[in-house]
């Protein structure tokens, strides 16, 4: 699809998992990232896999530092000025991460970023670890960071209110050059930023060709979820069933006449490999059943069409799901006629 960054795995985690990152780095010409601590044995991992990037990280908030390492903000200056240097010295491209950003003192943090800059560090990854970041002050705080480093910038953010996504993209508004994002948004706790979101918004919205085959962003959904077994909610952005549903007799009739009416137009269900859906129910109103019943091969007047429409709005109006065959049902008691050569 053109995607530009697989981070694989943690190469250390298990003898298993070095493997199936070593088989991805070998099996595709898009660019592999390793995992790894800022841990001796775990930096060696990752470039024993033979990754083209290494992504080593630490935490910098003091929460996390006192709590979670039980070390000290030297210590994690130290550990991670010499991580950064052994993947430099083994000429693999490095990105260092301060882990849990977004809550980390802001001098601190810059402290860190400049320590990690002298010793030629590729990418800073800005992470919103805790997903408490707004895109105002992630923007922000990109800008900042930007000022402090020749690095390129690459943001994380998770979604535990809902802002993954916006963030994402306002970092791109702040300079970051790449935005890390997981398909259908799956990730730690209520997610990650969405793949198929933030390329959206980036293409569609910001007119920005990132090189990625946008009609296979749907395939590529469905192929995770069957994997992952985490269910796409129907309400999903982009890839949700209902993203390019219309049931509203007033939606449904703009969208016959010219589907920009109540669909962005700047993305169209072509454009991700979906298609658009006229969903019948309890809104349906008269333009969408007279377009599914022609599509269904009849020729209904419009008395006819209205006498579904209201035998569609009572039927679902009882929380019935309804469903093509109840259609053609409805259309048959009413006597509507098939179109000549249609087979029953």
């Amino acid at each position: 699809m053109g995607t530009h960054v697989i981070e694989a795995g943690f190469p250390i985690n298990s003898d298993a998992e070095f493997e199936a990152v070593r088989d991805v780095a070998e099996a595709t010409r898009t660019t592999t990232c390793g995992l790894a601590r800022v841990v001796d044995d775990d930096v060696e991992a990752a470039i024993d896999s033979g990754v083209e990037l290494v992504h080593t990280f630490v935490s910098t908030s003091d929460v996390q530092i006192e709590d979670s390492m039980h070390s000290t903000r030297e210590e994690v200056t130290e550990r991670a000025v010499a991580s950064v240097e052994r993947v430099v010295d083994a000429g693999v491209e490095c990105m260092f991460s301060p882990m849990d950003a977004t809550r980390t003192d802001e001098a601190f943090l810059i402290d860190v970023i400049e320590a990690v800059d002298e010793v030629g560090v590729d990418w800073i990854n800005v992470p919103d670890t805790c997903g408490v970041a707004t895109p105002g002050r992630f923007g922000d705080l990109i800008e900042t960071i930007s000022a402090h480093t020749d690095a390129r910038i690459d943001v994380h953010t998770h979604d535990d209110f809902g802002l993954a996504s916006a963030n994402a993209v306002a970092g791109f508004e702040a300079g970051a050059s790449q935005a890390q994002v997981s398909v259908n948004g799956i990730g730690e706790r209520a997610g990650n930023a969405a793949y198929e979101e933030v390329v959206m918004a980036v293409e569609s919205v910001y007119g920005v060709d990132t090189g990625i085959d946008t009609t296979r962003i749907t395939d590529l959904s469905r192929i995770v979820e069957g994997r992952s077994d985490i269910p796409v909610p129907a309400n999903k952005p982009v890839v949700g069933r209902n993203a390019f549903a219309h049931e509203s007799g007033i939606h449904a009739a703009g969208v016959i006449e010219n589907a920009d009416t109540f669909e962005p137009g700047v993305m169209t269900p072509e454009m991700v490999g979906a298609t658009r859906e006229l969903v019948l129910g309890k809104h349906t109103g008269t333009h969408s059943v007279r377009e599914r019943l022609s599509e269904a091969g009849f020729e209904p007047t419009d008395e006819q069409v209205r006498a579904v429409t209201r035998r569609i709005k009572e039927y679902g109006a009882a929380d019935n799901r309804v469903t093509t065959d109840d259609l053609e049902r409805f259309a048959r008691d009413e006597g509507v006629r098939r179109h000549e050569g249609v087979r029953v």
